[in-house]
């Protein structure tokens, strides 16, 4: 059996996936990493070591080759959920908002954490494992225009309240980055400058508190993480 911890993270190409697959490399963590851009995810491979499984969470069939993957690997300590749809750019009005674009938002932002949460909960619970789901201020302030991504968060919030619940033996908690300098955000944006909003490396030392201290479960913000430090 590995004794180094396994970490599954979603997401992990770009952004706040990739600065948290550095961090946690850098620990000495063992990895697996998903994402949909398969040539960036190959740099946070070479640069991690990980084991790198490109493809959309949001997708079934891929899914599968994860739970094919996990099958393979002797232990899981934590999941973090990462992987986010923000829809269409320019953000549209939720009465102008296509209705088909909003359930694949639903689809990536709250079907796929519960799914990988479902295909990991045995390996989790074997390991007294963590379990953390990116979440956004949008789940909680009515931001004109961000109906669409904040309702998917919202829903992710009460989704991770009610696992937490269920599964007292594990850590399960929601995070809340706040604004970060990503292409997500910028495309939620287009045309300003963000050049203001943190780089997503500057937040990793909030979920890595999170990580080691394990508070009970619920949600928590980078910055309440960052204040108590």
């Amino acid at each position: 059996m590995s004794e180094n911890p396994t970490a599954l993270i979603t997401g992990a190409s770009a952004g706040f996936g990739r600065a948290v697959a550095l961090a946690l490399a850098a620990r000495g963590w063992d990895l697996i990493i998903t994402a949909r851009g398969a040539e960036a995810l190959a740099r946070v491979r070479e640069a991690t070591g990980a084991l790198a499984v490109p493809g959309d969470v949001a997708d079934p069939a891929h899914r599968e080759r994860l739970a094919d993957v996990l099958t393979g690997r002797d232990r899981l300590d934590l999941v973090v959920n990462n992987a986010s749809a923000l829809g269409p750019s320019p953000m549209p009005r939720l009465a102008d908002f296509p209705l088909g674009e909003f359930t694949a938002v639903l689809a990536t932002n709250v079907v796929a954490p519960l799914a990988v949460l479902q295909l990991t909960l045995p390996k989790l619970l074997a390991r007294d494992g963590t379990a953390i789901n990116i979440s956004s201020d949008a789940a909680v302030a009515p931001y004109e225009g961000w109906g669409g991504y904040g309702s998917s968060k919202a829903a992710l919030d009460h989704l991770t309240a009610i696992f937490a619940a269920e599964n007292p033996l594990l850590r399960v908690y929601g995070f809340d980055p706040g604004d970060m300098r990503t292409a997500m955000h910028q495309a939620a944006f287009p045309g300003e400058d963000i050049s203001d909003r943190p780089e997503p490396e500057t937040v990793v030392p909030a979920l890595l508190r999170l990580i080691d201290t394990r508070p009970p479960s619920g949600r928590y913000t980078a910055a309440e993480l960052s204040a108590a430090h």
